[in-house]
């Protein structure tokens, strides 16, 4: 069974291949029975989504010093904001975001990851246990020859860690594939096939486009993508368009070769987002400190909106700038697109 959400057909913003049957999907029959139903969540305030809405884009940011510590405390008037090279009058301000958060973790289930799995699957169980609260979700993705849901939306320790505990290297067991994926229709033992382009893209577009309130996704990957369908600015278009911050964890074998073009093309994919990379190695405790990391950053967020001096509706990119007058670092997305229709 295939999640008919999932298919191409549903694509409004980013072109579709001409056959839609051909387009990635996530699978949906491994591990955890999904919920295909979430609950609801609260409605979003005037600044709660990334994403511009008919008046006003808002944006989440952190702000850190010299050292890259955060800087708590500021105010709407240490802050300008710049759209396309113009300055834009901020409207809204908060600081410490309170609002739901989404999660989407991505787990790199190929060959390459053999080793460090294990650590990935302990250590992410025990972040998502101990970051949600009540009104936070999260899903569970793994991807290598495949892209599959081992849990969808969820905050119950029980259930994300079934679904950790149901991701398996290739599968788990020996995976034949699509020519140019799993090199061929003929069973091997270790196949070909990262697609980590199409497993941001799915769950950008798929999962986390309809959700409001703060969203995220966090890779685990050593960054090397093989056999995606979709290239890497199909999926950071699907990131910037559903207001998806995202973090990559460069996490790997050592004694694994690589190409070791992962990394820069990961750093685009994080920095355009409001994200980063932190590269762990294979260090298990170089991964609960990431963790640790990425959750303080979450929990103090500020947030900003205004209402463009462009009025145009004509869906395009639109690069957006916020600088601190104090000179502290902004780590925030680079733009957004626009709504399109009149």
């Amino acid at each position: 069974m295939m999640f008919g959400a999932l298919s191409f057909a549903q694509t409004q913003d980013i072109p579709p291949p001409k056959n839609p049957d051909t387009g990635p999907q996530i699978n949906t029959d491994v591990g955890a029975s999904p919920n295909l139903n979430p609950a609801p969540k609260p409605e979003d305030t005037p600044a709660a989504t990334l994403k511009v809405n008919v008046d006003v884009v808002n944006l989440l940011f952190n702000t850190k010093d010299k050292g890259g510590k955060l800087v708590p405390d500021l105010k709407k008037e240490d802050f300008l904001v710049t759209e396309d090279g113009k300055p834009q009058t901020i409207k809204f301000f908060q600081a410490d975001s309170n609002l739901p958060l989404t999660l989407g973790i991505l787990l790199d289930t190929s060959y390459s990851q053999e080793r460090v799995l294990p650590t990935e699957k302990e250590v992410g169980a025990e972040f998502l246990q101990q970051i949600l609260r009540k009104q936070d979700e999260a899903f569970l993705i793994s991807f290598d020859v495949n892209v599959d849901l081992l849990q969808d939306y969820t905050n119950s320790g029980r259930d994300i860690r079934a679904g950790m505990d149901a991701a398996k290297i290739n599968g788990g067991g020996v995976v034949g594939g699509i020519p140019g994926v799993g090199e061929g229709p003929v069973p091997i033992s270790h196949p070909k096939g990262t697609l980590l382009y199409d497993a941001v893209y799915l769950a950008a577009h798929d999962k986390l486009r309809s959700e409001v309130g703060r969203k995220a996704l966090i890779l685990l990957t050593d960054g090397e993508d093989v056999g995606s369908q979709l290239k890497l600015q199909d999926a950071l278009e699907a990131a910037q368009k559903s207001d998806t911050i995202i973090y990559v964890l460069l996490i790997s074998d050592r004694g694994f070769l690589s190409s070791g073009s992962g990394e820069g093309l990961m750093r685009k994919l994080a920095d355009s987002t409001g994200g980063r990379v932190i590269d762990v190695g294979s260090n298990q405790e170089k991964l609960k400190k990431a963790f640790d990391q990425i959750s303080e950053e979450l929990r103090s967020q500020y947030s900003i909106g205004y209402t463009p001096t462009n009025d145009k509706h004509d869906g395009s990119f639109r690069h957006v700038e916020i600088k601190s007058k104090e000179g502290y670092k902004i780590q925030a997305r680079k733009g957004y697109y626009a709504a399109s229709g009149s």
